[in-house]
């Protein structure tokens, strides 16, 4: 890792190197092949921030699956969520009938999900899991279980691999502890 990059300065610590994500973005993937042997999975990637993720993990799946991409946002440029789920881009294809994992960077509150999750079981979904790259079960305000995710994080505000501050930070290798210098001002 080039911890020369400026953007490093702005970081406490390193939770996860590129290495590590790696590794568990690749068990991951062969963990959904065996879950959908012989299925045909309608793959949902949360933009912006897991979008990262996403690319590495569709790569890591054997199976013939289809890719589709939602904008949803409750967050804002803040570092907690306001409450509101928005749905600022719709999928571009009718997902009744299908098998459903909907990809996202981080669960949080759950609230963005829960909300997400109750709107695609409206639409007949066959099945629906969530896959998260992170974990956050102590900042949840209503319930929601992850059915795939490589690794639960204590409460930190965590940028890198696509999760960002701002619309900063997306674009580090790895994923660390955003200084609170930074957002605390």
């Amino acid at each position: 890792m080039d911890k020369q990059w400026k953007l490093y300065e702005d970081l406490d610590s390193i939770l996860y190197t590129r290495e590590q994500l790696a590794e568990a973005v690749a068990k991951l993937g062969e963990r959904i092949t065996r879950d959908y042997q012989g299925k045909k999975p309608v793959m949902v990637c949360i933009l912006k921030g897991a979008s990262v993720f996403f690319c590495d993990l569709i790569r890591q799946i054997d199976l013939p699956v289809e890719i589709d991409f939602m904008v949803v946002s409750s967050y804002g440029s803040g570092t907690a969520t306001t409450g509101e789920v928005n749905i600022k881009k719709d999928l571009g294809r009718p997902v009744n009938g299908r098998d459903v994992i909907i990809v996202e960077d981080i669960v949080d509150s759950g609230v963005t999900l829960s909300s997400l999750k109750k709107w695609m079981d409206s639409k007949g979904v066959a099945s629906l899991r969530i896959c998260s790259l992170l974990d956050k079960p102590a900042r949840r305000r209503v319930p929601l279980s992850v059915d795939y995710s490589c690794f639960e994080i204590p409460d930190a505000f965590v940028v890198g691999y696509g999760l960002d501050y701002a619309e900063r930070y997306r674009n580090l290798p790895d994923i660390g502890v955003l200084s609170p210098r930074i957002y605390e001002k």
